[in-house]
């Protein structure tokens, strides 16, 4: 009997025994395709050795070091190698052991920079329907999945949460692209005005919705129109790039397709590519001289910052992720997938929509096509697609609640970026076995 605390109390899932390259092999032997890297973590497989050799070299040195105490060449050179890689405004870096923990640095990192600057009022959050930006509570609590908050509601923060840019479902047959992206970022004005500028403190979104929606891509100009807003109001552009960032959409960070910069940018899972836990929390020079010329003390903090080995493992990560021919490699990768899984399912009666960017895509799945209607939550149609994907040797990413935390069905694919083109057949050919299965 495990005494394991497992995910869900069901029958036990297969051990995972070891890794190579893009699959993963259970303690039977039985190969699978890691097609969604876990949750849009092992971007560049389970067995790259020189991510290895780099978790093994820092160990010989020192495995842990309090930064109460001490920093580390590996944490200083990483930090180094994302500031020249991210937007231009981002500055200063804070590493953490995953994305929520990132979410949280962040969000308290902003109610201090007002606190430091004199305005303490502003302490309200908005974010935006149908996002996920972690488990934690405060996370949680910006976050704008219903189905995941619910059970906590009444220990979260109060937060605001306006539209997403989700064209596929709710862009006016009669409305263009650029007025349907003006007209919900405007949402965001509105959302400031009724609160009180003077209140808020930050707007959080992901720029590719991962998990709660799959994979949904902004129209063009949205983001540019809510950079505008923020910078109008004096409210901190938080962006969420724990999933669809660290070359996830086929640039290094995510938001650079949007051409704007951040206040505050959180990455994870990538970036550590699942070889150690880490993630980390980036701000603009402003935000950080804030602190350092005011208290001079972020009041913030965990046991686990700045790990040595998990810095080590991720700069040997993010060497290898941006490098151009590794981010050539994920978009014209990620064309022929999309491409392949519109070959396969762009006529099939149950795909909504094929979305995403690089190799970040997601397939929605509804009961009609013309009506865009949905399968009965019940049903738990992404649940069924899961299991018969799995056993034909394909890890995918399912998702239920698509549509407002109750309704709606997706699968993610987020397969590692070393994937070859046999792969491509691989994953649309197994693919296809399960929707076969289900449907």
């Amino acid at each position: 009997m495990s005494h394991v605390f497992p995910r869900h109390a069901g029958p036990p899932p297969p051990t995972a025994e070891r890794g190579d390259g893009v699959y993963l092999y259970d303690r039977d032997g039985k190969q699978y395709f890691d097609g969604s890297g876990g949750a849009a973590v092992s971007c560049l497989g389970h067995s790259d050795p020189d991510v290895i050799s780099a978790i093994k070299e820092q160990i010989d040195k020192v495995a842990f070091a309090h930064t109460g105490f001490f920093t580390s060449d590996a944490a200083e050179q990483l930090a180094d190698l994302l500031v020249d890689v991210a937007p231009a405004s981002l500055d200063r870096v804070y590493f953490v052991s995953g994305g929520s923990e990132a979410v949280e640095a962040a969000l308290k990192l902003a109610r201090q920079y007002f606190l430091e600057t004199g305005e303490p009022q502003r302490h309200r959050v908005i974010a935006r329907r149908q996002s996920y930006h972690g488990n934690t509570l405060g996370a949680l609590a910006t976050g704008g999945n219903m189905w995941r908050r619910e059970p906590f509601s009444p220990m979260m923060i109060e937060t605001s949460h306006i539209s997403p840019c989700y064209a596929y479902r709710d862009c006016h047959p009669d409305e263009s692209a650029a007025d349907y992206g003006r007209r919900v970022a405007d949402e965001l004005e509105s959302e400031i005005l009724r609160l009180g500028a003077e209140n808020v403190m930050a707007f959080v979104a992901e720029p590719v919705v991962g998990a709660t929606m799959g994979a949904v891509t902004p129209v063009a100009g949205y983001f540019e129109r809510i950079r505008d807003i923020c910078s109008r109001h004096g409210v901190l552009l938080i962006l969420d790039e724990v999933m669809c960032g660290m070359g996830r959409t086929g640039t290094v960070f995510a938001s650079e397709q949007d051409g704007i910069d951040p206040d505050i940018a959180v990455v994870a899972k990538g970036l550590g590519a699942g070889y150690q836990p880490i993630g980390a929390m980036m701000c603009s020079g402003r935000i950080y001289r804030a602190i350092a010329e005011g208290s001079g003390f972020f009041q913030h903090g965990h046991t686990y910052v700045g790990h040595p080995t998990a810095c080590a493992a991720a700069l040997a990560v993010l060497k290898k992720v941006t490098e151009p021919a590794m981010m050539q490699q994920v978009r014209s990768r990620g064309e022929q997938l999309r491409d392949a899984l519109q070959d396969a399912f762009g006529q099939h009666p149950h795909v909504g929509d094929i979305r995403g960017r690089g190799l970040f895509l997601g397939i929605e799945i509804v009961e009609d096509r013309d009506s865009k209607a949905p399968f009965p939550a019940e049903r738990g149609t992404h649940k069924l697609l899961k299991r018969a994907a799995f056993d034909a040797g394909l890890i995918c990413y399912p998702m239920g609640g698509t549509i407002d935390g109750k309704r709606g069905d997706h699968i993610l694919l987020a397969p590692p970026f070393i994937m070859e083109d046999r792969h491509v057949d691989e994953i649309a050919g197994k693919l296809a076995t399960a929707f076969q299965g289900v449907f």
